[in-house]
Parts: C-alpha cells; structure tokens; sequence
C-alpha cells in the first residue's frame, strides 16, 4: 500500500511512504545501470497504526516529516551523513481537545526551513509547526480551512500564500503566510469541483 514515492534531495535514494506496512522502503538509484536497487538498511519502521502517507524534507538535509495519515502525527526524522534515517520524534497534528474523527493528508515545509504545514481532514485545518533549531517541531497554530476535506494545499512559489483544496466543499481557499511568523490569514475562496 505504498501511498507516495519521494526523492531524497541529498541523496541518489527513493523512498517509498508505505501505508500499510507502516514503513518507509529506501532504494537507491544506480547511475550505470539506471535502475532502482534496496539499500542494506531498506526498511525504517514508522509507529504502528501510524498511516505514513506523505513526507517533507527539510532544506539542511538533516531532518525529514512524514505523516501519519491514520494517526494524526508527524514524525520527525534526522538523516545522518551516510543518508541513514532514525526515528527522533513524533507529535500529534490535532489540538488536544479535538476527539472526533480525523485523517491527516498532506504536508509541506517553507524553503528556509522554519515552518512546517499540515492539514487535517476532520478537524478541517492547516497545523502551523515552527521548526525548532534540532529539526523538532512546536504547533504555533492551526487555522481553518473554511471547507471540508483538506486533501491537498500548498505554498505559492514566492511562499507569501498558501492554497487550500477543500474536497468535499468545492472549493480552494486562499491565505496570506507571514514569512516571519509562519502564521496564515484568510484573503479569498474559489469554487472548484471536487478540488484535490
């Protein structure tokens, strides 16, 4: 049940974001032969009944994100010089209050590397995360996506807006982001069909 492949931007590596098996699986790609061959170290497991579904990587190379669509989380890994991946960290996408049904989905961090963003289907927002200087994260906020179903979002190129696709509701919601702060404020909607 892989959900999504990655590049590693450090790296030559594939990574395959496995739902099902709760893992991710690394290959590498050989430039003589232009195909993808496993890794010794192919497997890293995520928290069972976690979901992993997407990942970002942070701009240093030292830290990678993935969430956990079925649990809520984010895990935070650190990546070693060799490439290699371990396990620091995990926190919950959700305010603590919130008990009703929910699936994490998508998931992107800025270019400088000091905000990381994730949406919540179910409580229906953008969790706001400031990246802490060991890659750890702290939830500054989260803001409602003023729709149902936040599948999908991201950061315009400049990084000044960040665009939601609400799909259930039909439609995408734009906001302002405050690159000092990370924070985001509501400027518009569109109607879209079934907008992913």
């Amino acid at each position: 049940h892989a959900h999504s492949v990655w590049l590693q931007p450090t790296q030559n590596d594939v990574i395959e974001v496995d739902l099902g098996t709760n893992e991710l699986w690394f290959s590498k790609l050989n430039s003589e032969t232009n195909k993808i061959e496993p890794k010794s170290n192919e497997k890293l497991a995520i928290a069972k009944g976690a979901g992993p579904r997407h990942m970002a990587f942070h701009p240093s190379g030292k830290w990678a994100y993935v969430f956990g669509e079925l649990n809520n989380t984010i895990t935070v890994l650190a990546i070693n010089e060799a490439g290699e991946f371990k396990v620091e960290s995990t926190i919950s996408t959700l305010p603590e209050d919130f008990k009703e049904e929910n699936t994490g989905a998508d998931i992107h961090i800025s270019s400088d590397g000091k905000f990381l963003y994730a949406s919540n289907r179910g409580h229906n927002s953008i969790v706001i995360f400031k990246v802490k200087d060991d890659g750890n994260l702290e939830v500054i906020g989260h803001e409602s996506v003023r729709g149902e179903g936040p599948r999908n979002f991201s950061l315009s190129p400049d990084e000044k807006f960040l665009l939601v696709a609400n799909q259930y509701t039909n439609n995408i919601i734009s906001f302002k982001r405050d690159i000092n702060n990370g924070l985001l404020t509501y400027v518009d909607e569109i109607k879209a069909a079934t907008p992913v």
